[in-house]
Parts: C-alpha cells; sequence; structure tokens
C-alpha cells in the first residue's frame, strides 16, 4: 500500500488540469499552499472572473488526524477513534456562459490504522456533468468518456457507478438530480491495492477529454439575460446538494478542514425563487423533462 504513489498522482493531476484550463480561459489560477494544524496540508487552485470560467477550483489535500469524523466512520464504525490520513483532488467548474455545463471530479483514498495495527484503505471519486441548457451529444459524451475511463477494468462497473452516480446526486429534498450524471463509487478496496489505485487513476485521468471538448463547444454561445437569470436559478441546487448531502464537504467540516479549500466548490453568484417553475415548452422546461431524469445515455 504506496500512499506516496497516490499523493504524487494527485499532485501531479491537479498539475495537469489546471494547465489545460488555463489554455482554455486564457488567465492564470492562482495557486494557494496551505498548512492545517492539525496535520498535513494542500494546495487550491482557484481562478475568478476567467474569460471562460467564472469560478474555477482544483483542490488538493492530505490530511492526517487521530480519530476519524462520524463521516468516515458511519459505515465502519470499528474505525472509530482510529487514527486516519485523508488525500484527494476535487475540482468544480462554473463556466460563464449559461450553454456550458459545470463539472466536478473527485479521486480520494483514505487510510485507517486500526488498533491492531492492521491498515484499512479505500478510495472513491467520479465525476458528473450539470447543464443549465441541455444538449444530448454533450451528455453522450460525457458518459462515453466516463464508459472509457472504466472499460479497462470490466464492462460491470459503467453500469454499477453510473447508477450510484444518480442515486447520489439526487436531491432529495426537491425530488430532482442534479445534473445528468456521470459515475460514483465509494469505499472501493477490492480486489487489491493496486488495482482499486488504477481506477481511481482512469477516472482522474479521464477528466480533461470528458469535460473540455464540451467546454470549448459551447463557451462562445450568443446568451442574453433570460438564460444568464435560469442559470444563476439552476444554480441554487448546486449550493444546496454540496451544503446538505456531499460527503466531501461534511467530512471536510466534521475534520476542523480548511474552509477556503472546503467552499472553494461554490458558485459565485446564485438566485434563488419562491415557487418557480419554467414555462411549459421553454428550452428551460426542456432541462427538466429531457436531462434531469436518469437515463442511459451511451
Amino acid at each position: 500500500m504506496d500512499s506516496a504513489a497516490v499523493k504524487k498522482f494527485l499532485f501531479e493531476l491537479q498539475d495537469r488540469i489546471v494547465t489545460r484550463l488555463e489554455q482554455v480561459d486564457g488567465n492564470k489560477f492562482r495557486r494557494d499552499s496551505w498548512d492545517r494544524p492539525a496535520g498535513g496540508g494542500g494546495r487550491s487552485c482557484i481562478l475568478e472572473e476567467g474569460n471562460v470560467l467564472e469560478r474555477g477550483g482544483v483542490a488538493f489535500s492530505h490530511v492526517t488526524g487521530d480519530k476519524m469524523p462520524p463521516s468516515a466512520t458511519a459505515h465502519r464504525p470499528e474505525l472509530a477513534g482510529c487514527t486516519w490520513e485523508a488525500m484527494g483532488v476535487s475540482l468544480v467548474f462554473h463556466p460563464r456562459n449559461p450553454y456550458a455545463p459545470t463539472v466536478h471530479m473527485n479521486v480520494r483514498m483514505f487510510m485507517a490504522k486500526k488498533n491492531n495495527g492492521e491498515i484499512a484503505f479505500w478510495f472513491g471519486g467520479g465525476m458528473d456533468l450539470t447543464p443549465y441548457y441541455g444538449f444530448t451529444e454533450d451528455a453522450v459524451h460525457f458518459h462515453q468518456t466516463c464508459q472509457n475511463a472504466l472499460a479497462p477494468f470490466g464492462n460491470h462497473l459503467f453500469p454499477k457507478y453510473k447508477k450510484w452516480c444518480d442515486e447520489y446526486f439526487f436531491l432529495k429534498h426537491r425530488k430532482e438530480p442534479r445534473g445528468v450524471g456521470g459515475i460514483f463509487f465509494d469505499d472501493l478496496s477490492e480486489p487489491d491495492f493496486a488495482t482499486a489505485f488504477a481506477i481511481q487513476q482512469s477516472v482522474g485521468n479521464h477528466l480533461i477529454s470528458a469535460y473540455v471538448p464540451i467546454l470549448e463547444r459551447r463557451k462562445d454561445t450568443p446568451y442574453g439575460e433570460r438564460e444568464r437569470d435560469f442559470q444563476l436559478y439552476r444554480r441554487g441546487r448546486y449550493v444546496e446538494f454540496n451544503l446538505v448531502i456531499d460527503r466531501g464537504t461534511i467530512f471536510g467540516l466534521q475534520s476542523n478542514g480548511r474552509i477556503e479549500s472546503i467552499l472553494l466548490s461554490m458558485p459565485p453568484l446564485v438566485k434563488w425563487r419562491y415557487d418557480w417553475h419554467p414555462e411549459k415548452g421553454s428550452h428551460e422546461a426542456e432541462l427538466y423533462e429531457k436531462f434531469l431524469v436518469p437515463k442511459n445515455w451511451v
């Protein structure tokens, strides 16, 4: 179990993604290294008010502790009180153009040392797409790339992780999906460390090819106040999910993480409305009717 190899991969993954998005946007990310008093540290890369990205963040963290947070032991009560380390890369890109979707990706690893000296580990992560105006070709491309990422490890993984994503990125209090999904997995330790790590690597390595072609296709689409208004309204769902449901956000808060990095995923501008519904037959209604419904895109 080589945690150093995982850390090296994650740090280099952050660099590669940031460099590619700088090429698309034309602006540089701010690179902010930090230390955590309780143990560990990380580097947050942030771009605000860019040409293409209104806000984009790619965060690397490697943190340690003496006692596992409740969110990490919910399914493993035997690890309560164990020393632990967690590392990962998490990103969210919020484009300026309403026709360009938001994307989220996270790849992470946890290790805990039991009282008997045994090491427990698991990997998790995935990526998902949140459009404001739906395009079938974008959803198909994104899901096809997710399928390609998992194909080397067996044809059974994509439908399993796709279903998991649909179920996880669902706002129960709204009774609606956050977006068109993608893939999601957690608690992965089988069949062994090397295979689980390889799956994490493949997912992380496919983010650029999954998202950048879509972003480049939509970033210059003409739009007006109506589209912008709807984008800000739909961003509210993103905020609600992150603060109420997301395990990564909850873990960060419970483990006394660095708040600037934990909330790096938040969009810069958001709107909420009371009991609002899109006009029937509108492009806004089409998002709900044709895209915010689980389906097999590939």
